[in-house]
């Protein structure tokens, strides 16, 4: 199977600190793969995510995406690598004044997807998450648990055929992080690749993934794939049922909202 992620080589230092973020990392990411990045805080994971994103630039080494050498494509071609790669980001990077709807699916309108499809998809990602798409209360006011699933719902309803996800369970109690573990394994069985950041033991034992990469001191220490339970959504549907939050949503109650903003591709985070 070929490798829609590799990097070969790869290493990153930040100004003049004595020990590089990364260093001479090579893997293969293969389509469908579920793969954990695991490792202590500062080991390089969110470093590695990012390069990945064309965020930032590696000092050495190649990066490949879907076959593309991300750090050769021009300014202009880089919304084009992001439509393909979903992300949920440590710090959110969420619109702070707008709704968990509108944030949702001011994303998806840059897709070119009619209005009634933003609407629906945008109403399912949230629902999945545990989030209320009927709620009106602006992202700032939310907790950072909440905030952490609107940004996990904004990534999952493009439908990327990658997902690039940075500690997506961190702030969440044991009840949400197993419905975000269900919302993750059901994306990977419809063929999404996913490769999430994590230090959660938890996560770990319980995601379904079935490889792991652990970093250290931005070294690459291990490879290793794991056995997967091929019943783990099962597993978890017998541990408890999440909130249906669309089974009493009237289909026409948005139908006449106007999206938040038109914002160009280049700028939607």
């Amino acid at each position: 199977m070929a490798a829609i992620i590799e990097l070969s080589r790869v290493t990153k230092t930040y100004g003049r600190a004595p020990q590089p973020a990364l260093a001479d990392v090579s893997l293969r990411i293969e389509q469908g793969e579920f793969a954990l990045l695991m490792g202590p805080s500062g080991a390089g994971k969110s470093t590695l995510l990012s390069l990945i994103m064309a965020m930032e630039q590696p000092d050495r080494g190649t990066i490949r995406v879907a076959g593309r050498d991300v750090h050769r494509l021009t300014r202009a071609s880089i919304p084009y690598l992001r439509r393909n790669l979903g992300a949920v980001f440590q710090d959110f990077k969420l619109l702070p004044e707008a709704t968990p709807l509108e944030n949702v699916r001011l994303t998806l309108a840059v897709l070119g997807l009619r209005r009634r499809d933003v609407l629906a998809r945008a109403r399912e990602a949230l629902a999945r998450v545990g989030i209320d798409p009927r709620s009106r209360k602006p992202v700032r006011c939310m907790s950072g648990g909440e905030q952490q699933r609107v940004a996990l719902a904004r990534a999952l309803a493009g439908r990327p055929p990658i997902l690039l996800a940075d500690e997506p369970t961190g702030n969440l109690d044991p009840a949400l992080t197993r419905d975000i573990l269900r919302a993750l394994s059901l994306v990977r069985a419809a063929g999404t690749t996913i490769l999430l950041a994590t230090h959660d033991p938890v996560v770990y034992h319980h995601a379904g993934a079935s490889r792991v990469l652990h970093l250290e001191m931005g070294r690459l220490t291990e490879d290793r794939v794991l056995e997967r339970a091929p019943s783990f959504v099962a597993e978890l549907d017998a541990q408890g049922e999440p909130i249906d939050l669309l089974a009493a949503i009237d289909d026409d109650e948005f139908s006449d909202e106007p999206l938040l903003v038109d914002t160009p591709l280049g700028e939607v985070a």
